[in-house]
């Protein structure tokens, strides 16, 4: 377009400005692991019957040292917790300790109080309910692979302390919400010891 001296006026870019912005402005909260079970899925359940299904998984990452030329391999612990139905289900009759797993969900940090009195925050990755992802590598009854031993631990969700959003008398402080809104597929913390994930469970109330 041609103004009266006959320049070029510039396009108007103001809608494309105002597209980057609305999608810069938004979020993204998901995490994709591939790794093997730290030991057996526990399984607790809810007062209201829910059954939620929490395991730890390691991921390992190798490099070369460049000075010594010494292979090296660090593994990261992670807590995994299941409140979608169908996958808490499949995770409990099929995933064992040294599993291989596919695992695609959100980032949660809850906060509760130790047996101390102390405010403690954990973090993990929540598939909640109609969301999440996750798929069985390597056959349903793999039980190859890595992962350490390691205590149960955790806590009980008799006495309220579940992750539905209920307001018990417990000591886990808080919990995650229900997760109840619809879509989504419904189908399907720093470095540990290489022992197991034994240091990133004690005392955290499931």
């Amino acid at each position: 377009m041609r103004g009266r001296s006959g320049a070029v006026a510039p396009p108007d870019n103001t809608q494309s400005t105002k597209n980057e912005s609305e999608t810069m402005a938004g979020s993204v909260n998901k995490v994709i692991l591939v790794g093997n079970l730290g030991r057996d899925p526990e399984v607790r359940t809810t007062q209201d019957g829910t059954k939620i299904v929490n395991f730890t998984l390691a991921t390992s990452e190798n490099w070369r040292d460049k000075s010594s030329g010494e292979r090296r391999e660090r593994t990261e612990w992670h807590r995994v917790v299941i409140f979608n139905e169908n996958l808490a289900r499949i995770a409990e009759q099929y995933l064992r300790k040294g599993s291989s797993v596919y695992v695609e969900g959100a980032l949660q940090t809850r906060k509760w109080t130790d047996k101390d009195g102390q405010e403690r925050y954990t973090t993990e990755v929540v598939l909640q309910r109609f969301r999440g992802e996750m798929t069985l590598l390597g056959g349903r009854g793999d039980a190859g692979g890595g992962g350490g031993g390691g205590g149960q631990g955790g806590g009980d969700y008799d006495r309220g302390d579940d992750y539905g959003g209920s307001s018990g008398g417990s000591s886990s402080g808080g919990g995650y919400g229900g997760g109840s809104s619809s879509g989504g597929r419904s189908g399907g913390g720093g470095p540990a010891p290489m022992g197991g994930p034994s240091d990133l469970d004690d005392e955290i109330p499931f």
